[in-house]
């Protein structure tokens, strides 16, 4: 087993099951963004500690000169993510069926992105995903 190839999957789904969880819990009385700033000052501290314990020979201004217009687009995509899903949750969405139907519609949308953007081909095996991502949806929903 290759830990490098699938360590990342598996940080990626712990993470995504702590992120829902805490999304669905943030308190109903709260506004969402007075809890994103806490979110979002404890991942710049952790995000700092961890880029002290595994850099190497370079310092965090030097990174901070290959920014590109990426890292703050993702912010304000993350921002929305998150209180999209939030939102989500107290509208009375159930983890059970939120997730996935975001998850069916992102990856109708990724593989139109992926085509667009990337040049990347599309198979007949993903469009008949799409529609059984389609059925998926209409068989949540009734």
């Amino acid at each position: 087993m290759d830990l490098k190839f699938y360590l990342p999957v598996l940080i990626v789904v712990l993470s995504n099951t702590f992120y829902h969880i805490c999304s669905k819990s943030t308190p109903e009385n709260i506004n969402i963004f007075a809890s994103l700033s806490v979110t979002y000052a404890v991942g710049m501290v952790a995000s700092l500690v961890i880029f002290f314990l595994t850099r190497q020979d370079t310092s965090l201004l030097a990174e901070y000169r290959h920014l590109t217009w990426t890292s703050f687009v993702l912010g304000l995509s993350v921002v929305g993510l998150e209180a999209g899903f939030i939102l989500m949750y107290k509208a009375g969405w159930n983890v059970s069926t939120g997730q996935l139907v975001q998850s069916a519609l992102l990856a109708i949308v990724l593989l139109v992105v992926g085509f667009l953007l990337y040049r990347e081909s599309i198979s007949l095996r993903q469009v008949i995903g799409v529609f059984v991502c389609m059925g998926g949806l209409y068989l949540m929903s009734n």
